[in-house]
């Protein structure tokens, strides 16, 4: 027999009543989109367009020296590599230009450092894609390595008639530590967020380290000039600006993925992360509501969980409640995890779900009260 004797605890279990049917909302409506998603066929085609692949390097050799050969050895008839060096005092220029000997399709712009006019990432992207040839651009990052030759022509395949920005997946490499877990975990719910807006006609955001969208885009809407002043965003925060709900499309074929370095660690991560999570705050209002409606209701969740038993409600009813809640997530992440490759995470999601509450609100409240670098 339960007691609702004490307000307190009626009150708190509406709340737990409520926000367990809001989580469930988002997986079984909003993101079993990408669950199901059934991917075409891929369909090669006989002719290509000659593209453009753009990346900004900033003291990269090591990176460029293990990774660059991966992208210009792309199985694509015609395209362009363009690296801006963006004021790299390592060897990156010397390794440039050697590799320029040997591929003639590679282009190098050489940015050099002014300190009365400092300059960024989205300065250096910008470089890039005046300097690029063609319309349809692809974009990643130094420290990132095609999971194929196949990675530029499966990207490209996706620019069918009315999209222009294609939205792909940067994995990050597994290694044996509760951070790369986590890393890994954080990397592939977000995928599973951003593709299911995409799928629902809202996409959101993108990560530059696997991107494409149209030169024709980019200078229709001013490139980044409306979040240019803010040292993050090349990715997300344009997507933002530029998705409608009928030009962005995304591509989840294994070989297309980008796969990327993760930090080693949590000093390196929380520094990126606290990056990161700056540029949310000018995501449009939508997104924003779309975003906090399930931090909210995962955090309300979890503190009426702990509160409810405390107070003397019956932990069986606690019990069910959880449990039906993990089963729907269960569910939906097998099929996403599965999708992205990366189904081992799938047992680690109860404490893995527990550490994204943490991250998200300690990580969003620094981004939120954070002041952005300026770059001028």
């Amino acid at each position: 027999m339960l007691d609702f004797s004490n307000s307190w605890v009626v009150a708190l279990f509406i709340i737990l009543v409520i926000t367990t049917l809001v989580q469930v909302f988002y997986y079984l409506v909003i993101f079993s989109r990408f669950s199901f998603y059934k991917p075409e066929k891929n369909n090669y085609q006989d002719t290509l367009p000659p593209v453009s692949v753009i990346i900004s390097a900033r003291n990269e050799y090591k990176n460029l020296e293990k990774n660059l050969q991966h992208i210009l050895d792309q199985d694509y008839p015609t395209f362009e590599v363009i690296v801006v060096n963006d004021c790299s005092w390592d060897d990156s220029q010397k390794l440039l230009e050697y590799y320029q000997e040997q591929y003639p399709h590679l282009k190098v712009c050489q940015l050099l450092e002014q300190e009365k006019y400092p300059t960024g990432k989205k300065f250096a992207l910008t470089i890039g894609i005046k300097a690029a040839q063609y319309n349809e651009m692809f974009f990643t990052d130094a420290d990132c390595v095609p999971a194929s030759n196949q990675w530029l022509r499966l990207m490209q395949q996706k620019f069918v008639p009315g999209k222009e920005i294609v939205l792909g997946y940067s994995p990050y490499r597994s290694y044996p530590s509760l951070l790369n877990l986590f890393i890994r975990y954080e990397s592939a719910f977000t995928a599973m967020a951003y593709f299911s807006a995409a799928l629902g006609k809202h996409a959101f955001m993108g990560v530059g380290r696997n991107l494409a969208y149209t030169r024709d885009l980019f200078f229709r809407n001013k490139g980044f000039a409306k979040h240019q002043h803010i040292l993050s965003g090349d990715d997300d925060l344009h997507v933002n600006q530029c998705a409608t709900s009928t030009n962005v499309i995304i591509q989840v074929d294994p070989n297309s993925f980008m796969l990327s370095e993760p930090k080693k660690n949590f000093e390196e991560w929380q520094r990126q992360k606290s990056r990161h999570n700056s540029t949310g705050k000018y995501y449009k209002l939508r997104d924003q509501v779309f975003l906090g409606g399930y931090y909210a209701s995962l955090l309300f969740f979890y503190a009426t969980i702990i509160a409810l038993p405390i107070l003397g409600f019956s932990w069986e009813v606690i019990l069910g409640v959880y449990v039906f809640r993990f089963l729907v997530q269960t569910v939906i992440l097998y099929g996403v995890f599965k999708k992205l490759k990366c189904l081992i995470l799938l047992w680690a999601t109860p404490l893995m779900d527990i550490l994204f509450l943490l991250y998200a609100y300690i990580f969003g409240t620094i981004g939120l009260f954070s002041k952005q670098k300026k770059i001028w």
